[in-house]
């Protein structure tokens, strides 16, 4: 079931890494695609995975570029203003030379362009990535991938943001799940904003409930509904309960729990959804999904 007349976006993420965001990602993927066109982004571009867990081939759409100077030594009056406001030291300044630029290290500010005073410097472009498409078992992927050795992630996950929304034109996908990297950084927030509700996806260890409390601190800062899914929740009951517990304080919703099973692991090896290794899984993301729409729809959930 889904709200009428409204794509609804959803993004999976969790904060730690190792929680199981791309399982349950693809999971849901499957699950919402019975009843619904349903698109999966994943825009954990530095360790795209997605595509592995649903079996599917990759299709390259486009690249993804990023602005770097480039200079007009003709006009260059090697002042060095431009290595001097270059935050990320991508211009190497020596004095009575021309600047030397590290194009591996920019990130396409154009800082220095604005500073300099003569006008020498231009902006030109490098490749920082690619975006592939997919399908299988009735889920449209659209996957970022950022090139080996470059910094701007959060470049390509909003690339890949724009590009899916570009494809979703032709499809009219009805959901849209955003598979985000971990952490909290410039590549998460790009996931998250603009989305409809957050999946935050948890297991019973404190760095987990730590980074997960960080995690809910952005869902908070950007005013997007949130529920927590509990992975591997009776690995340990003890831990468990105290994120329960963090959940009712903090009047969260926990709108999953997954059990640690063996199925899980032969889903990754076998490059299955587990909902595809074991059809008793279903209900577990059924109910997530449930949830999931009761909530977008009445607004009932509240961050901390």
């Amino acid at each position: 079931m889904v709200m009428k007349n409204k794509k609804i976006k959803i993004a999976v993420t969790g904060g730690k890494g190792g929680t199981g965001k791309s399982t349950v990602a693809t999971s849901l993927a499957v699950e919402f695609a019975r009843k619904s066109k349903t698109m999966l982004v994943d825009a954990d571009v530095e360790c795209p995975n997605d595509h592995l867990l649903l079996s599917s081939k990759r299709k390259k759409y486009s690249n993804v570029y990023q602005p770097i100077p480039k200079w007009d030594f003709n006009k260059c009056t090697k002042c060095g203003k431009c290595a001097s406001i270059c935050k990320q030291n991508a211009i190497v300044f020596v004095k009575n030379k021309f600047p030397a630029f590290i194009k591996d290290v920019c990130i396409g500010c154009k800082a220095c362009m604005v500073a300099c005073p003569v006008n020498a410097i231009s902006m030109t472009k490098k490749e920082i990535g690619k975006i592939y498409t997919g399908r299988n078992y009735d889920v449209n992927l659209v996957i970022g991938e950022l090139k080996l050795g470059e910094l701007a992630s959060g470049e390509i996950v909003s690339s890949v943001r724009e590009k899916s929304e570009e494809i979703d034109k032709k499809l009219k996908s009805e959901i849209m799940l955003i598979d985000s990297a971990a952490g909290i950084g410039c590549p998460v927030i790009a996931s998250l904003v603009g989305t409809d509700y957050i999946v935050a996806v948890t297991e019973p260890t404190p760095s987990a409930l730590h980074d997960l409390k960080r995690v809910l601190y952005l869902a908070n800062h950007f005013k997007i509904k949130s529920g927590i899914v509990i992975n591997k929740f009776d690995l340990e009951k003890k831990f468990c309960l105290k994120i329960e517990n963090f959940a009712k304080k903090n009047k969260l919703p926990i709108i999953g729990r997954i059990p640690y099973k063996k199925d899980f692991v032969d889903s990754t090896i076998k490059m299955k959804p587990v909902v595809e290794i074991n059809p008793e899984y279903r209900k577990v993301f059924e109910e997530i999904i449930f949830q999931i729409n009761k909530k977008v729809e009445n607004g009932s959930s509240k961050t901390s």
